[in-house]
């Protein structure tokens, strides 16, 4: 039996046709990563735009998620007197009960103010639906910012289950980077709403 000892070259042949192999099974193009990303930008959009939206939704019918269903018996009263628009109030049962932290004063004298139920309810509306649809995408995730930081500094501060970090926190970082990608061109209609004049005169509104 003869053996052949392998010489530098051959070390070198050996070795780039590994890696020749192991990056044809693994490397992905730049524009399919961009491509894979902007996929995963469009659909955290469309979640953040469906909690906005569907806080719009439950408080205005009463669809017995967080409105409308008794805490003692679990029935639900749908479409009933909690609803908004049978005169219910979206905003009073936070003011009301869950307010705490440094900022308790200040958001507990906007109790009872009607002009503050309709710019939530508009708000939660409109940037959910646009989140969704991917349109004013960046001014929607700027409003959806100053919401959570609202919703954070009014009920959350300081957590229950960690120092500082929550959910409020969570989606103020999320909706940062959807408005920084423009994440409305992913899964969404961004490309067609920049073409509107309006739109290219403030592009704040893309």
């Amino acid at each position: 039996m003869s053996t052949r000892v392998l010489d530098r070259e051959d070390l070198r042949e050996t070795d780039n046709d590994y890696h020749d192999l192991a990056g044809a099974q693994s490397e992905v193009s730049p524009r399919e990563a961009d491509a894979r990303a902007g996929r995963l930008w469009g659909l955290l959009r469309i979640a953040m735009g469906w909690t906005f939206l569907w806080a719009f939704l439950d408080k205005a019918f009463a669809l017995g998620f967080a409105t409308g269903r008794n805490p003692d018996t679990g029935a639900i009263d749908f479409f009933g007197k909690a609803a908004w628009i049978h005169g219910g109030s979206p905003t009073d049962g936070a003011l009301t009960f869950a307010l705490r932290g440094p900022f308790q004063s200040l958001y507990s004298g906007l109790i009872g103010q009607a002009w503050i139920e309709w710019v939530y309810m508009a708000s939660m509306l409109l940037i959910g639906t646009a989140l969704i649809l991917g349109i004013g995408t960046r001014l929607a995730a700027l409003g959806g910012i100053a919401w959570m930081g609202i919703f954070y500094t009014a009920t959350a501060m300081w957590p229950d289950n960690n120092p500082f970090l929550d959910e409020h926190v969570v989606y103020i970082i999320v909706l940062a980077g959807i408005a920084y990608v423009g994440a409305g061109r992913y899964v969404g209609l961004q490309r067609y709403w920049e073409r509107f004049p309006l739109v290219k005169r403030f592009p704040i509104l893309k």
